[in-house]
Order: C-alpha cells, then sequence, then structure tokens
C-alpha cells in the first residue's frame, strides 16, 4: 500500500508539472504589478466591483458599485412640444431636402444621460525593507478569486481577493510566512464628495455623487461636475480589519495593523439607489444601515466559509459550460506575453478558450443586480467623466453585452437587463408620445440607470447622425423573446415579455407611414453614426426607410405575432401587425451586390464604417440566412468585405457573429483572432485608427475600454459552434479549420435545449441534448438531419 501511494504522488507531482508547463484556459497571470487600468485584474458579485493593481508597497484598487451613477429621475416630459416637428422633417424629406431634414431633426432632441460613476480609490501600503523576488499576480476565473505573492528577503507575503455575493462583502487576506512581519495601513480617496470618520477599527466612508456629469466627448465646457449636497445618490464605504495577531492602530483617515502574520480585510459598500423612478437622497434606501449590516455579518464568520459560500455560488453559473479546442503547444508564458505572442499569429488554443470563459466570468461578476444591467465599461470605471459616460447605448452596445446570456448558460445574468427594459418601457411611453406623437414606447441612442429614454443632443446641439436614431425600443424588445425562447418560461412570456414586446411594436406600428409606392416605412430615420452621401453631393444623416430601422421593426413585429400567438392573445392586433410586416419596404441590394444600408443605393460617406446596423436582419436577427435567404446572405457577406476586416473593438465582435451567420468559420475565426490583438494600455485615448483588440488584463480596446467586444466575442465562440431557431438546431455551423478537434458542454439552444457535443476531425463523434422543459427541435450537422422530441427533464443521445 505504501508503495502504491507513493506512487500516486508521483503522478500527481508529474500531472501538476505538465499542467504548469502548458497555457491555462482559466487563469490570467503576470510578473509584475498593474501601471495602468488596463492591466489591472477586475473581481465583482454582479454589484461591487473592483480592479486591482497588486503593488508591492501599495496596492491600488479601484472600487465601484453598479448602482452609483450621477444624476436622479428622468423627467421624461421634458420637451412636450418635439413632435411637432415631426410633420415638418417628413414634409422636407417628401421634396428630397435632406439638409433642411438634418436641420429639423435638431428640435428634436433632449439632454444627455447621465454617467456611471467612480467610487473611490482604496490603498493598502505594506511596510517592507528590501526589493521584493518573485512577483506573481494572477486571476483564477474558475474560482473569481485573484491572488499576489512575492519575497523579502526570505519571507513570503501572499494576498487572496474575493467579493462574495452571497455575503455581498469583498474580503482580502493578507499572510506573511514570518510571524511578526506584515505591517501596513488602509486608507481612502475618490474624485466625489466625501467624508471619512473611524468607528472602533472601522474606517467609514459617507458621500455623494454628482448631480450631474457632462459627457466627455463634449470636451472642456463649464462645470462639467456638479455636485449638489441635496441632491443624488448617496454611499457608504466600510473597512475593517480581523486580524489573527500584531497590533491595530487608527489616525483620523486610516486603520493599521503592525507586527501580524495574517489579516482578513472587509470591504462593504451600500448606496442609496432605490430604483429609476426614486428620488436618490429623499426617498433612497438606508445605504449605511445596508453597508453595516453586511459588514458585521460577514465578520462573524471564518475566512474559509466565507470562500467556500462564495464559490459555490459562483461555480454554480461559471462550470456550467466547458470547452475543449484539442492538443495545444503554445508554452507557459505570462498573459500580456501570451498575447504578444498569439499577435504572431502563433497557435493558442488555450488562450481562445481563456477569451471565451473571461467573457462569461466578466458577465457574472457584472450583472446580478435587479434591473441595472452592465454598462458600457461592466462595472469597472476609474473616471468621473468616463468615456461615452459609461452608459447604456442602446445603438448596439448595451445588446452586445447580453448575446452571450443565454445561449452560454447564463440566463439569471439575462435578467438585469430585461428588468431594465422594463423600466425604460415605462419613461419611454412618454418619450413616444412627445417626441413623436404616437403611442406604445421607445428608446433611443442612450439611457442611464434612470431609464432615460428620449433622444439625446442637449436639445439641439447633438449631431442627427447619432442623437436622433429612434429604434432603441424595437431593438430592446428582442431580448424579452429571446430569453423566453431559450428557457421556454410561458409565464414570463405572459406576465413580463409580451406586453413589453406589444408596447414596442405599438409605437414601430404607428411610426411608420407609407412611401410613394405604398410600402411602409420610418419617416425620419437615421443608420446608427453612420452618414450617405446623395447623387448631389449631399452627406447628411436623416432620411427616410433606413434598412436597419425596417430590419428591427420586421424582428420586433415577427416576435410579437409569435408571443401573442403562443398565449393565445390580442387577435386584432396581430391581424395589424401581420399586415403591416408583409408591407414593409423589402431589403434591397445595390449595383456593388451589397445590401443597401439606405432607402436609395447611395455611397456611404465612410464606406468602412464600424456600424453595419442594416446588417441585423443577418445577426443578431433571424430574417437573412445562407439557407432560406441565400441572395441576401451574399449582399451581406459583399457589405463585409466592403468594410473589411480592421474595425473597433465591439465592431469586432459583432462582425465575427456575422461571418459566424454566414457560415464562414475561417473568415470569422481570422476576425476573432484580431480581436484579441495586443493593445498597448495607455490610458483614456479615443481613436478608431488604431482598431479594436485587447488590453493587457484581456478587457476590449475599442479603444478605450468598452466591455461590448469581451461579450460579443464570446458570443461568437458559440455562435460558430451551435446555432438554433425556434425549430431547428445546427451543429458547427462555422468551424473553423484550426478546431478540427474539440468538445463543448452545457451551451443552449433555442427551444429550451442544452447541447453536449464532441467532434474529431470536423466531425461529430458524440452528441447528448438535454432538455428541462421537453420540445420538438430538428438537428442538423452537415448534411445530416434528426427529428428529436424529448420529454421534460429528458437527456438523449444522439447517434447519426
Amino acid at each position: 500500500m505504501k508503495s502504491k501511494s507513493i506512487l500516486l504522488s508521483l503522478c500527481f507531482v508529474f500531472l501538476w508539472k505538465i499542467e504548469a508547463l502548458s497555457q491555462s484556459n482559466n487563469t490570467l497571470w503576470y510578473k509584475q504589478p498593474a501601471q495602468y487600468f488596463e492591466e489591472s485584474l477586475v473581481l465583482g458579485n454582479g454589484k461591487m466591483g473592483a480592479s486591482i493593481f497588486g503593488g508591492v508597497e501599495s496596492d491600488k484598487i479601484f472600487l465601484n458599485d453598479a448602482t452609483l451613477w450621477t444624476g436622479e429621475p428622468v423627467n421624461a416630459n421634458m420637451n412636450p412640444d418635439a413632435h411637432n416637428y415631426i410633420p415638418l422633417i417628413r414634409e422636407a424629406l417628401r421634396n428630397e431636402n435632406y439638409a433642411l431634414a438634418d436641420s429639423l431633426n435638431r428640435f428634436v432632441q433632449g439632454s444627455f444621460s447621465e454617467s456611471y460613476a467612480p467610487l473611490g480609490t482604496m490603498k493598502v501600503n505594506v511596510k517592507h525593507n528590501g526589493e521584493p523576488k518573485n512577483y506573481y499576480r494572477e486571476l483564477n476565473i474558475s474560482e473569481a478569486i485573484s491572488r499576489v505573492s512575492y519575497e523579502v528577503d526570505g519571507t513570503k507575503f501572499t494576498r487572496e481577493y474575493f467579493i462574495s455575493h452571497p455575503d455581498q462583502i469583498m474580503v482580502i487576506k493578507l499572510t506573511s510566512s514570518k510571524k511578526g512581519a506584515l505591517n501596513f495601513d488602509i486608507n481612502f480617496e475618490s474624485l466625489l464628495h466625501h467624508q471619512i470618520s473611524l468607528d472602533g477599527n472601522t474606517l467609514s466612508i459617507s458621500g455623494y455623487a454628482p448631480i450631474h456629469s457632462e459627457p466627455n466627448y463634449r470636451g472642456d465646457v463649464p462645470n462639467p461636475i456638479v455636485f449638489d449636497e441635496n441632491r443624488g445618490t448617496r454611499y457608504t464605504t466600510l473597512f475593517s480589519i480581523r486580524n489573527k495577531d500584531g497590533k491595530l492602530t487608527q489616525t483620523d483617515r486610516s486603520i493599521a495593523l503592525s507586527d501580524g502574520s495574517e489579516a482578513i480585510i472587509f470591504v462593504s459598500i451600500a448606496t442609496s439607489f432605490n430604483g429609476f423612478d426614486k428620488n436618490p437622497a429623499t426617498e433612497g434606501v438606508n445605504d449605511l444601515e445596508i453597508a453595516n449590516n453586511n459588514l458585521m455579518k460577514a465578520e462573524g464568520k471564518n475566512f474559509e466559509n466565507l470562500k467556500k459560500a462564495h464559490l459555490q455560488d459562483y461555480q454554480s453559473f461559471y462550470n456550467r459550460v466547458n470547452l475543449s479546442l484539442g492538443k495545444t503547444d503554445a508554452p507557459n508564458l505570462p498573459t500580456d506575453e501570451r498575447l504578444k505572442r498569439y499577435a504572431e499569429g502563433k497557435e493558442d488554443k488555450n488562450l481562445e478558450i481563456l477569451y471565451f470563459q473571461f467573457g462569461r466570468y466578466l458577465l457574472i461578476s457584472s450583472s446580478r443586480t435587479p434591473n441595472v444591467p452592465a454598462n458600457l465599461q461592466g462595472i469597472w470605471n476609474p473616471y468621473i467623466r468616463p468615456p461615452w459616460s459609461s452608459n447604456y447605448t442602446t445603438n448596439i452596445n448595451a445588446e452586445e453585452n447580453y448575446w452571450l446570456a443565454e445561449n452560454t448558460n447564463l440566463s439569471e445574468m439575462h435578467l438585469p437587463m430585461l428588468g431594465f427594459i422594463h423600466n425604460v418601457s415605462q419613461t419611454g411611453a412618454v418619450t413616444a408620445k412627445t417626441f413623436y406623437g404616437v403611442g406604445g414606447w421607445v428608446a433611443c441612442h442612450n439611457s442611464d440607470i434612470w431609464a432615460m429614454s428620449n433622444p439625446v443632443g442637449d436639445f439641439g446641439h447633438g449631431d442627427p447622425v447619432w442623437a436622433n436614431w429612434n429604434m432603441g425600443g424595437a431593438w430592446l424588445s428582442t431580448h424579452l423573446w429571446e430569453h423566453y425562447i431559450f428557457t421556454k418560461d410561458l409565464d414570463f412570456l405572459k406576465s413580463n415579455g409580451y406586453p413589453i414586446l406589444k408596447g414596442a411594436a405599438e409605437f414601430c406600428l404607428e411610426w411608420l407611414v407609407e412611401d410613394d409606392k405604398g410600402n411602409l416605412i420610418t419617416s425620419p430615420s437615421t443608420s446608427p453614426e453612420n452618414q450617405f452621401i446623395t447623387p448631389e453631393g449631399y452627406r447628411g444623416s436623416t432620411l427616410y426607410g433606413g434598412t436597419a430601422d425596417l430590419a428591427m421593426i420586421r424582428e420586433c413585429f415577427t416576435q410579437t405575432i409569435e408571443a401573442a400567438k403562443i398565449l393565445e392573445t390580442d387577435p386584432d392586433f396581430r391581424e395589424k401587425l401581420e399586415r403591416a410586416l408583409a408591407r414593409l419596404y423589402p431589403y434591397q441590394i445595390g449595383a456593388a451586390g451589397n445590401l443597401q444600408e439606405w432607402y436609395y443605393d447611395w455611397k456611404d460617406a465612410d464606406p468602412k464604417h464600424r456600424h453595419q446596423s442594416h446588417l441585423f436582419g443577418l445577426y443578431p436577427g433571424h430574417q437573412i440566412t445562407p439557407q432560406k435567404t441565400p441572395e441576401l446572405a451574399a449582399a451581406c457577406r459583399k457589405t463585409l468585405e466592403i468594410k473589411g476586416d480592421e474595425t473597433t473593438g465591439w465592431s469586432k465582435g459583432w462582425r465575427i457573429n456575422l461571418w459566424a451567420r454566414l457560415w464562414d468559420g475561417n473568415r470569422a475565426y481570422k476576425m476573432y483572432r484580431e480581436l484579441l490583438h495586443y493593445v498597448v494600455p495607455d490610458g483614456v485615448k479615443t481613436n478608431y485608427a488604431r482598431g479594436g483588440g485587447t488590453y493587457p488584463n484581456l478587457f476590449d480596446a475599442h479603444p478605450p475600454f468598452q466591455i461590448d467586444g469581451n461579450f460579443g466575442g464570446a458570443a461568437a465562440v458559440v455562435e460558430m459552434l451551435v446555432q438554433s431557431d425556434d425549430n431547428e438546431i445546427r451543429l458547427l455551423p462555422a468551424l473553423p479549420d484550426v478546431w478540427e478537434n474539440g468538445t463543448i458542454s452545457g451551451v443552449c439552444a433555442r427551444g429550451g435545449f442544452e447541447v453536449d457535443m464532441e467532434w474529431q476531425d470536423k466531425s461529430i463523434s458524440r452528441l447528448s441534448i438535454s432538455s428541462e422543459k421537453g420540445g420538438k427541435t430538428m438537428v442538423i450537422s452537415g448534411d445530416k438531419e434528426k427529428e428529436i422530441s424529448l420529454n421534460p427533464g429528458e437527456k438523449m443521445e444522439i447517434k447519426w
């Protein structure tokens, strides 16, 4: 028995060494602390966020809370006469006077959104006498735990960080291998107004967010940040130290431990946010009480129990999906060096898996607060005027954040977005009447935690090319249907999904007008952030019958009709939608073989523009497929070829999905590799010409950092391997040649199915499909088809 035990031990050592020599698919690691935000390692429990730099003598940690925004509930009735300009704009468009239409469109604008705010910076200052050696910093995304270790004068120091969802607390464990060698203090600074006080061994910060923050793209304007001590969201941050040994001391602005060997730091955060329609200063929740209660409960538990609860909660989501892409020969390198090597065109399949799972990690970490979805930066933002206000940009970015929610088996993380859409539908009903003179509800280019729904632009200062787009409601509503069709949750569809779908469809139905051929079109229309050039040479934004508008309306109408049929309700309204759907101005193919973006075959002001909104029907919509609409699919392909592959981070994420829907796995893979192109961190520098890529901490580089590229890229991996609609599941539809062998388990398909499969030499070798609710679907792989029918809870092994 003893020799057998020794043999087993040797085997474990051997396997451990093999793992150490090969690249990890679940760990980011580095040989040095972070210098820039885009090198920091991020943690989150869906509400509290932390960006950890891991410095030796001073460990800087940016802190955020998903509910800490500037502003207060929006006045949806801010421009009650705006709708009076709609007939004037339509008349200008009927006369083909696009310059006049652009100028009039400025009167159909309201305020800018508010901004996601930084809470502040925690600093853990550690006293050392000597130079550090053997520095190591990591983030294990299979655990949602970050670690730092190093040695000073023969003493090993370690730190372990996690943010617990069950306990709503951040926990940091610090140790030294030598007794009495651990000496540190904690202090805090913030760009927000705050006061610091001491309550025993607890450092307490109370403060409030600005009542307004001007968007960063407006440049140097007077008083860009406005504080009012009687208005705005309140916040509380508490720090405490639980020491195993040593001595605790305090100053008026810090707490400290001296001569220790082990200590636990607790960080508790709460805000007064109490909903999109409640004043956070006068109707807010008690942030101090919430933060105190969470701190007291956590302090009553030992570290191992806190960690165990955190792991059980987090891994219940993360472990649902596993992916392997076959053998890899990539060496074991720090993540920043690994990205640089990959950019040289070298193989690293585990990096491709890591990026995919990192997207899932980020969604779990940033989207667990009811009605508060992940914003442009997830929940990680250090700037008081963050890029694009770190808001919800609904002409692609907010939606792209959730493309991976359902198919990567994270449906629960979709719920904050669905709750947010419910909020926007309420403010959006006012916007529909006052800005557009119609019923239903609408959302426009930007929104924020206050569910702002109006077109932006500061009442005429915004360029209609981005400020006046109004199809956000039609696009957002599709998320409700997607949640239903993936989960088959009939109660959700009846009580929540359908009423909102119907409201979005009502707006679109009333908004449509006839063209001179009797087709239904939108007027006025814009295509997100792109411009046309008329034959006369006018470069403009406002037109009628934009392709993107009509694609989104098609999707909205189709899904609302299907929902009404399932629920056996609203037959008269359903009939109206069916008639309107049949009359929508059809897709047009231009002289170059491309899918037209404009009503006419006009030139694009920027043929390689980062937006490709008119391809919505291909992805994320379901109107265009290579099999069912081959001519339109070919036109989409031509459009993508004209645009080229060089674009910003989130746009690359979208284009990968588009190429996957065209069943071109090699082109999708080429762009996936480009999405992982190494980008040097340099702070906030907006330069589209630099192109997108990935920062050293795997954050998406728009640039600057926007999280949507991470989410879009992760969603695209599944799209290459499994595609589905209400009636079929298509396996390996866009498998790149380099992924000839692999396995994936736990991914979800429309119809309420879950797929596990293995493939060898690009052919399915093992397949099982399960369904919690049961149902029928057609399974397709290449030229093979098989119809299956599952009972609720059944899992079926399928052999061809």
